[in-house]
């Protein structure tokens, strides 16, 4: 059975899907750009800045959720430009702590919702 997870400290889905949604042991988080919640806007700093507050979003659902970053198992990491792939690298090595980082695929993509440089997704365990 499917639960949606909804959370004022993520920014709401911008078309017709959920923030997140709780299946089983799962958690499965629809992409976060680097949207700040309460301005709509995107975070200042360029990809490393959005970088930030994407992964901080994709927490703020995680943990509405229960989870959190500890528990997260796949991410998939869409760059508008790959050459920015080693800046959002070290952004991401801050929120996930250890040495067993999450399973990834990161990828370069023709475009990003609202013109975006960088969206997060995740699976995660309960």
């Amino acid at each position: 059975m499917k639960k949606q997870i909804v959370t004022e400290n993520a920014p709401s889905a911008i078309g017709p899907y959920s923030q997140g949604i709780s299946c089983g042991d799962l958690i499965f988080v629809s992409g976060q750009l680097g949207l700040d919640p309460a301005s709509g806007e995107f975070a200042p700093g360029g990809v490393e800045g959005q970088a930030r507050q994407s992964l901080s979003n994709l927490r703020s659902i995680l943990e509405a959720a229960g989870s959190g970053m500890d528990k997260v198992v796949k991410t998939t990491v869409f760059l508008k430009d790959i050459r920015d792939f080693a800046a959002v690298n070290t952004i991401y090595a801050e929120f996930f702590e250890g040495t067993v980082f999450p399973a990834r695929s990161a990828v370069q993509v023709a475009a990003l919702p609202k013109d975006g440089l960088v969206e997060i997704e995740a699976i995660a365990a309960k």
